[in-house]
């Protein structure tokens, strides 16, 4: 199950709760502000959040974080990338907005990582590589479930920004057409901001 959780902070930014509906335990994906908000929304839910997944390192994704984390103890897990980002208030732009941001307890994986669950271990996404946006870009993709987190790589109709550090609009371009737009049609992607979207209706845009 998908759970959407919109936060502001300087920005509207989208958090997700991934869980499996039988044991209640999940994935927080890019929590990104507004934690208590995360947190109460993950109790009326009753989901226990193991892992928090990050798409990428840009501060409206992972406002949230540190407090998260504090709180429940949970892993941090980003691409192989993640650290450039999450180290330096200046890569991942929180230095402009006035709250410098440091992740320091960070699990970078490898590219193509499966990531399940301990509760279900036949419940997981997998990591797929999505430069472009960032360096660090990652899409957590849900084969069974049919969804894909992709941050802010795509969004309805749009893709994301390629000006700030690591961007490129060659390699975003790449991404999209070679790893957003071979998942099967039907596949859900959920975007970093903005509603929601389809493989087949992006295909139907992009073409």
């Amino acid at each position: 199950m998908v759970v959407p959780v919109e936060v502001f902070g300087v920005i509207d930014e989208n958090a997700y709760l991934f869980f499996d509906a039988q044991t209640r335990h999940g994935f927080l994906i890019d929590p990104g502000a507004e934690p208590e908000k995360i947190l109460k929304t993950a109790a009326a839910h009753e989901v226990t959040l193991e892992k928090i997944l990050l798409t990428h390192g840009h501060f409206d994704h992972i406002g949230a974080v540190n407090e998260i984390q504090r709180a429940l103890k949970i892993p941090v897990c980003m691409s192989a990338g993640g650290n450039y980002y999450a180290k330096d208030p200046a890569i991942n732009c929180s230095a402009f907005v006035g709250e410098p941001i440091v992740l320091d307890d960070v699990t970078c994986l490898p590219d193509d990582s499966e990531i399940f669950l301990d509760a279900n271990k036949n419940f997981g996404v997998k990591l797929i590589p999505a430069p472009g946006h960032t360096l660090d870009g990652a899409i957590y993709y849900s084969a069974a479930e049919g969804v894909a987190f992709v941050g802010d790589t795509i969004f309805f109709g749009s893709y994301g920004r390629v000006d700030l550090p690591g961007g490129s609009e060659l390699s975003l371009m790449r991404t999209i057409r070679e790893k957003v737009l071979t998942l099967p049609d039907e596949t859900i992607l959920y975007t970093g901001h903005g509603p929601r979207t389809t493989v087949a209706a992006e295909k139907a845009i992009w073409n």
